[in-house]
């Protein structure tokens, strides 16, 4: 079953988390040998560590229901750190990665012109790689690199290392997400005043929460590709939503359901397989 359980005009995460895992319950209950959750967006999963003393890591209890009533497998997009991800299930669990999607995306945008891929934090390093390597696959030339030093504490951001080359460059500024939007303007930023010549911001999962409409419609980001697993419901027509372009995640999750149905390999979808 596939729901996506971010919070809506209609429901919160919490009410959709429910939903699901009754009716998970149900499903086991009425004899269901195997039931598979498909997750596009995965509530409660950015809390993967604990960064003070006696931190929640809310990933962790997340699993814990769903293992609980005897879900058998747990399929997610692009989730923040997919070894914690892996490591909270106790069932099989999947993170897949926006990568197919984007690729026919970016090469349209870019052209012939140099392109580097910039990860806004060192977190995000693998991320940027799978995409980096499934660009330099598809179109059989070198993309770059880059990283944007960040550091959180205390809710405050800071850090100014900035490592890559972008001069002259299109910058795909590469996330799990969009929340306030401050961390993507922060990096597109930094590969401007670095001589990047354009910079797109690609995300799975495009949350738009309060500031991300001001944040966003920062001239240093020229535009913003993110999938469907949030409807951008929380932007209203300005600048911001000029500048966005949703794309389809079915057809990456069709794919993903398909060979799980037919016991066929999902290594070139997964996160982690560069």
């Amino acid at each position: 079953m596939v729901h996506s359980l971010h919070g809506g005009p209609d429901q919160s995460p919490n009410d959709k988390l429910c939903r699901l895992l009754f009716f998970i319950g149900a499903l086991k209950d009425a004899g269901a040998t195997n039931v598979t959750a498909i997750t596009p967006y995965l509530c409660y999963a950015r809390k993967d560590r604990r960064t003070k003393a006696n931190d929640p890591v809310t990933i962790r209890y997340l699993a814990s229901l769903f293992e609980a009533l005897g879900t058998s497998r747990i399929v997610t997009l692009d989730v923040h750190n997919e070894a914690a991800f892996e490591n909270a299930f106790r069932c099989p669990s999947v993170a897949l990665t926006t990568a197919p999607l984007l690729i026919g995306k970016i090469r349209s945008i870019a052209g012939d012109g140099p392109i580097s891929v910039v990860s806004p934090d060192l977190g995000g390093g693998k991320r940027a790689d799978v995409l980096r390597e499934a660009l330099e696959n598809a179109l059989q030339r070198p993309i770059g690199k880059a990283f944007v030093e960040k550091h959180r504490s205390s809710g405050r951001v800071s850090g100014d290392l900035f490592a890559g080359e972008v001069t002259d460059a299109l910058c795909v500024v590469v996330d799990d997400l969009i929340s306030s939007g401050g961390t993507l303007v922060r990096a597109a930023k930094a590969t401007r005043a670095h001589g990047a010549k354009n910079v797109i911001a690609c995300v799975a999962h495009g949350l738009f929460m309060p500031g991300a409409e001001t944040a966003l419609a920062d001239a240093s980001i020229d535009r913003i590709i993110a999938t469907d697993t949030v409807p951008p419901f929380r932007l209203a027509p300005g600048p911001v939503l000029a500048k966005l372009e949703v794309i389809s995640a079915a057809p990456l999750l069709a794919e993903a359901i398909k060979r799980l149905h037919q016991g066929e390999p999902l290594a070139d979808l997964l996160m982690y397989q560069a």
